[in-house]
């Protein structure tokens, strides 16, 4: 990212405008105009009224649908009672990352009563992204699709006959600002979600006094393909997904393109997004669809076991087939819940399917300029800002989650972005959280996949391991850098998967593999020929993976895992790009109607 010299200024927004109307003129290019009103309704499930925070009334949110190239402009009218920015998750914001939607990275929230216009365009992708708050744990009821269609009409598979959104999310009945609070001050697991959903809908395996909840019900015809464009907006969890009595074959993950293959079950991480196509080609009946969670076995802290179904219902049922009239769909065989064997499989069978060659490739096979290895876990920082404590759960301590032993502070005076154009501090007052460089390398080296470091315990093998330190963590790149970063995810007092999410570039996913990353064999294993690309990678449990970016896009990234406890407890940074050599390679000054942050 950079430092924007104000003399620039005028040049900067003559070429971003014309940046705007390039893409809206050309071609056949069009504008995408939304206006989201947030405010707050009372829904009822579960034989309860809830207040919850959506667009437009709905849960999930408006689906927004555009063409590869055309300019989308959403209005956003803020009549909630919390600050709120919309995250525009995987879209690559080129030159326009003050429309990332990233609360106090890219702007500050947009506050009550007030309105804020987004606009950017999406050139260059196809497939299926999303698009949730990023405040707080608002996201949980603040989320919709996107879906970018190909400006040819085709696709490099059979163009199925129907496209067919599915957002698996949650159902809470808490406060989910006070939910984030709680996991910011140490984490709780007694803040769960009530049920899952599948498109708004908990399925017939919740009820209110006997009663079943609605299902989603997908009806299908016998022969048509069914494009499902899946999406995980879970705060929690991984989700396993299957159709009953059905194939599904694998086209497309985070709006790129996949050499297909036919599985039977699907592994979509949290953020993550998947294309499978689906063939109506069973006996005419009812199949269920399920949705269930996964998490790692005891000794990691157990949570509920989530699942919801929904119901594939043929339109041709014969009347007299008693077997599908009368009695349940057809279940699907799930994986168990503690299975984290099957989502390692499936994530590894993904390659990259990019018709006509991708112009990035070439480079990240070649020279890399910056390495970085970065540990994800689970450390503690003593209450009261004290310097010693006891910890092993001592409530002295408190839980954060880090990367290399860094647990990321969120700015308090103003966003990342704003402050690099503008000057001034992120964080103030005395005694400050310090600004500081993501390190390269953990401060430490260990065995990073021990499991006897899971349980938090006193005078356990992890408590010398536990202390933490708290920063606004920031890493600079030069414009056209090759960026390698290894992921390890540890046993550090939990041994969770990490599903980490970068905005503003798409990445190659290179390898992964189960226990330490060791660079002396580990990169004879990396995918250089047809590796995937993506926006969100799916960090094996006690397990390690290695992506290559280009660092090609002026701004200020949030990097960090999409569990919202992990993002919530520290486990993030951000990446900043800096400008390129000429106009077109440099970030245009913000919109003039950004809002200003109040704390």
């Amino acid at each position: 990212m950079c430092k924007i010299m104000p003399p620039m200024a005028a040049g900067l927004v003559v070429f971003f405008f014309a940046v705007l109307f390039s893409a809206a003129a050309g071609g056949d290019a069009a504008v995408v105009e939304h206006t989201f009103v947030v405010n707050q309704v009372r829904m009822r499930h579960l034989c309860n009224d809830t207040l919850v925070t959506v667009v437009n009334g709905q849960f999930p949110g408006p689906a927004l649908e555009a063409t590869e190239g055309d300019t989308v402009v959403v209005h956003l009218v803020n009549q909630s009672p919390y600050g709120i920015t919309i995250h525009w998750h995987g879209v690559k914001q080129r030159l326009t990352c003050w429309a990332d939607g990233a609360g106090m990275i890219t702007q500050c929230p947009i506050q009550p009563n007030t309105t804020f216009t987004y606009r950017f365009d999406v050139s260059g992708q196809e497939g299926t992204l999303w698009w949730h708050s990023h405040v707080s744990a608002l996201r949980a009821t603040l989320h919709g699709i996107i879906v970018i269609r190909p400006r040819s009409g085709s696709y490099p598979f059979p163009k199925p006959d129907v496209e067919v959104p599915v957002i698996i999310g949650e159902w809470w009945q808490r406060d989910l600002v006070k939910v984030d609070k709680n996991f910011s001050i140490g984490g709780s697991f007694d803040d769960n979600p009530a049920a899952i959903a599948i498109n708004g809908k908990l399925g017939d395996l919740y009820n209110c006094s006997g009663v079943a909840e609605d299902n989603f019900v997908l009806d299908v015809e016998p022969g048509k393909t069914y494009m499902l464009r899946l999406v995980n907006a879970a705060l929690f969890s991984e989700y396993y997904f299957k159709v009953a009595g059905h194939k599904l074959t694998v086209v497309g993950a985070d709006a790129n393109y996949l050499k297909p293959f036919t599985t039977d079950v699907i592994a979509v991480a949290a953020g993550e997004t998947i294309d499978v196509l689906m063939v109506a080609d069973a006996p005419p009946c009812r199949y269920y669809m399920a949705a269930l969670a996964n998490q790692p076995p005891v000794p990691d802290p157990q949570i509920p076991v989530f699942v919801s179904r929904g119901v594939v219902q043929y339109s041709n049922i014969p009347k007299d087939a008693k077997n599908c009239t009368e009695k349940s769909p057809l279940m699907p065989v799930m994986p168990d819940q503690h299975d984290t064997i099957t989502t390692f499989y499936f994530h590894g069978n993904l390659t990259g399917l990019q018709p006509g060659g991708n112009p990035l490739l070439p480079q990240v096979r070649g020279r890399v300029d910056e390495h970085l290895f970065l540990t994800l876990g689970k450390g503690s920082m003593c209450t009261n800002n004290k310097t010693s404590c006891k910890r092993g759960g001592n409530p002295e301590s408190f839980e954060v989650a880090y990367i290399n032993n860094v647990s990321f502070h969120l700015p308090d005076t103003t966003a990342v972005l704003q402050a690099r154009y503008y000057g001034g501090k992120l964080n103030g007052g005395r005694g400050a959280v310090p600004v500081q460089d993501l390190p390269s390398r953990p401060p430490r080296a260990f065995n990073f996949t021990d499991p006897a470091l899971i349980p938090v315990v006193p005078g356990g093998k992890m408590e010398e391991l536990e202390p933490t330190r708290k920063a606004t963590m920031t890493r600079r790149f030069a414009y056209n850098a090759t960026v390698e970063v290894v992921f390890q995810s540890t046993a550090t007092m939990q041994s969770d998967s990490n599903p980490m999410h970068l905005h503003g570039h798409d990445f190659f996913v290179l390898a992964q593999g189960h226990g330490n990353y060791d660079a002396t064999k580990d990169v004879r294993s990396y995918n250089l020929v047809d590796p995937p690309m993506k926006n969100t990678v799916q960090v094996p449990r006690l397990g390690w993976a290695a992506i290559r970016f280009v660092a090609d896009n002026p701004g200020a990234w949030f990097l960090h895992c999409h569990f919202e406890f992990h993002m919530a407890m520290g486990m993030a940074a951000v990446f900043e790009v800096d400008n390129g050599p000429t106009l077109e390679t440099t970030l245009p000054p913000p919109p003039s109607d950004l809002p200003k942050c109040t704390r």
